[in-house]
C-alpha cells in the first residue's frame, strides 16, 4: 500500500474516533426516554396553564397611598391598551393593600363581582386573583415591595409558542451524586434578577464527578424533593444565562443522589421579562458544560426573528 494511502486511512481512524467521543451518547432505554418525554410534555402542559408563565405580560409597582390603574394614560399604572380604559385602583397602607373597582366596569373575583377587596398576597399560598375579559391580575411580595402581576391568557407568547429546543436525551447525564448534610441547614443569600438577596436554606452539598472531575452543588429544600438554581458553562450561549433550574429527589438512606441533568429546565424569566427569578449563588457556578435539558430560549426566538 502507498504511502499517502496510509496516512489517508490513519486520518481516517483518527477523525472516527474522535467523533465517536464528541458523540459518546449512551443509548437511551426506551423506559427513560418515555420518563424524560412524559415530564417533559407535563412541563409544557404547565407553562400554557392559566397560572402558567407564558402569559404574563406585566408587573407593576405600587407606591404607597392609591394606584389607580387601566389603560388611559391618566392612570398612575398604565395596562395594555386592550384592557378597558379605568379599571379601579389598588390603595397601599403599608404591607395592607385593598382594591376598588371603578363604576362602569365588572372585575371578578372567583367567578363573583367585586366592588372593593383586601388583596392576599402571592406569599400567603392563597392570593386573591381578580379578573377582567382575558386579563387576569394579583399582588406579589418581593423584599419590600408589592407590585401588580399581571397575565393576559390571549397573549401573543400563548398562541405562538412553539416548544422548547433541548439537548438529546443522554442517560450518561444522570449523574450519581453524594449528599453531604450539613450539621445545621445552612443559610445561603440567593441574589435575584431584580438585584435583590433572597435568603434561604441548604441542607447540605452534593459531591459527584464528571469526566473524572469532582464537582460540586448547593441544593436549596422544597418539600419532598431538593431545589437547585445552577449555572455551568453553556450558560449565555447554548443555554440561558442567568441559568437552570433542576429538582431531585432527596437523597435515599445512604446519602445517595441522582441528579438527572436531562431533567434541567429554564427560569420564568427566560419566556418573560416580567418575572423575579433566583439567579445561581457563587457555589452554583460550575466549571463544566452541562449538555444535557432545555436550551436558551432567546436563542430560539433569534432563530425564528
Amino acid at each position: 500500500m502507498k504511502t499517502s494511502n496510509l496516512i489517508n486511512v490513519f486520518l481516517i481512524i483518527i477523525l472516527f474516533s474522535y467523533c465517536k467521543n464528541e458523540n459518546n451518547i449512551k443509548p437511551v432505554s426506551p423506559e427513560y426516554k418515555k420518563e424524560v418525554e412524559d415530564w417533559h410534555k407535563k412541563r409544557i402542559e404547565n407553562l400554557k396553564k392559566e397560572n402558567g408563565w407564558l402569559n404574563l405580560i406585566g408587573l407593576y409597582w405600587l407606591e404607597e397611598g392609591e394606584n389607580t390603574f387601566g389603560s388611559s394614560e391618566n392612570n398612575k399604572i398604565v395596562f395594555p391598551e386592550n384592557a378597558p380604559a379605568e379599571i379601579g385602583k389598588f390603595v397601599k397602607i403599608d404591607s395592607t393593600i385593598f382594591f376598588e373597582s371603578s363604576k362602569n366596569v365588572s372585575v371578578l373575583s372567583n367567578g363573583k363581582k367585586i366592588d372593593k377587596i383586601e388583596m392576599q398576597i402571592d406569599l400567603s399560598g392563597n392570593p386573591t386573583i381578580l379578573e377582567i375579559d382575558s386579563f387576569r391580575w394579583f399582588i406579589i411580595k418581593r423584599d419590600e415591595k408589592f407590585g401588580i402581576r399581571l397575565r393576559d391568557l390571549n397573549s401573543d407568547l400563548v398562541k405562538n409558542f412553539e416548544g422548547i429546543e433541548r439537548f438529546p436525551i443522554d442517560e450518561n447525564w444522570k449523574v450519581k451524586a453524594k449528599f453531604l448534610p450539613y450539621d445545621k441547614p445552612k443559610e445561603v443569600q440567593i441574589p435575584t434578577i431584580l438585584g435583590t438577596i433572597e435568603k434561604d436554606f441548604s441542607p447540605g452539598k452534593l459531591i459527584f464527578k464528571i469526566e473524572k472531575n469532582e464537582f460540586s452543588l448547593e441544593p436549596t429544600s422544597a418539600g419532598e424533593n431538593l431545589f437547585l438554581v445552577f449555572a455551568d458553562l453553556t450558560s449565555g450561549e447554548e443555554t440561558y444565562g442567568a441559568g437552570r433550574f433542576l429538582y431531585i429527589e432527596k437523597p435515599d438512606s445512604n446519602n445517595n443522589v441522582i441528579i438527572d441533568f436531562n431533567k434541567s429546565y429554564n427560569p420564568p424569566c427566560a419566556f418573560t421579562k416580567y418575572a423575579t427569578c433566583p439567579l445561581p449563588t457563587e457555589e452554583n457556578k460550575i466549571r463544566v458544560r452541562i449538555t444535557a435539558g432545555e436550551k436558551n430560549m432567546e436563542r430560539d426566538t433569534k432563530k425564528r426573528n
